[in-house]
């Protein structure tokens, strides 16, 4: 990577670099040049799990303190070196960026991306999810405690079910677990596996977790959301940096770091993170090479609610 002017050229390609100096995150003067060096930096660690998917891009030209939007379709001016797939969605298609190198990440960053969220699916098997995740969102902000129990609650019956479990923190409020798949269900059955398990854990501690939907129904309980599990439905991704104060990363955890008293959701920031990544080794690194298939572990689930004697079809 060479850096000449406002140019910056990486893996062959140039990015035109347009108002670094400009502030993207006010209260902490954190600029746009800062945050491409972020995204330069971290391709490594975030790469794996962009990859092959459909991106959907959240921007903030003016600073996260001013209103920012959503861009699905590529724009026509973006140069023909990044890759991008046509999907098909309600109403017709659309083309979506497919970041497959650092040279497209650091571009996404000069327009101003501060998130990007990618499907759950890859480009060649839309409809065939690599991934089931659990996002574990707190009602109140105080009230992180009772998320990093549910998590902890996930990965015991996901580990019961076959599954694999992974744990990391959303950079907002919240936890983030994920199981890999080997890509052999569609999303509605994934989606319905997804809400069994759920369904398992709310039990567990009612008074703590909920399945509602409405915020104003949940009362001070942990939403275990389920609905990223969909198709053309979106997450943003291990190291990815959240549109909040201080710049704060969706970092990937050990387990042992829920036992972590000084534990945050929003406590690793771009500022911070590599100094934890020289100390601790990718909690993640492993797992796309962890897929499994649900045929097992729904076999076992559905032994599990037998003896336990939960109806399937309760409502919560």
């Amino acid at each position: 990577m060479s850096i000449h002017g406002e140019l910056m050229r990486i893996g062959g390609h140039v990015v035109t670099i347009t108002r670094p100096d400009k502030v993207l995150f006010p209260q902490d003067g954190i600029t746009k040049q800062q945050l491409i060096e972020y995204y330069r930096r971290i391709a490594p660690w975030i790469l794996p799990h962009l990859r092959g998917r459909p991106l959907a891009m959240e921007r903030y030209p003016d600073g996260i303190d001013k209103p920012g939007f959503f861009q699905k379709a590529v724009p026509f001016y973006y140069p023909r070196w990044i890759k991008t797939v046509t999907v098909k969605k309600v109403g017709g298609t659309v083309k979506h960026v497919v970041c497959d190198d650092a040279a497209t990440l650091v571009y996404l960053a000069n327009q101003a991306c501060v998130t990007p969220h990618v499907w759950l699916s890859r480009a060649d098997r839309l409809d065939y999810p690599d991934q089931m995740v659990f996002d574990l969102d707190p009602s109140t902000d105080d009230s992180f405690e009772p998320v990093k129990a549910a998590a902890q609650s996930l990965k015991d019956l996901l580990e019961q079910l076959g599954l694999s479990a992974y744990v990391k923190t959303s950079g907002s409020r919240g936890l983030h677990v994920a199981a890999p798949l080997k890509r052999q269900d569609d999303f509605a059955w994934v989606r319905a596996f997804a809400r069994e398990v759920a369904e398992v854990i709310v039990r567990q501690e009612p008074r703590q977790r909920t399945l509602e939907q409405r915020k104003s129904e949940r009362r001070g309980r942990v939403f275990l959301d389920i609905n990223r599990n969909a198709y053309a439905q979106t997450l943003a991704p291990a190291y990815a940096v959240r549109a909040r104060r201080g710049a704060p990363v969706s970092v990937p955890l050990a387990w042992s770091d829920l036992n972590k008293n000084d534990l945050r959701p929003d406590g690793v920031t771009i500022r911070n993170v590599f100094d934890r990544l020289e100390k601790v080794a990718d909690p993640w690194a492993d797992f796309w090479r962890r897929g499994a298939s649900l045929n097992n572990a729904r076999q076992k689930l559905e032994s599990l609610n037998a003896t336990r004697r939960i109806p399937q079809k309760a409502e919560i």
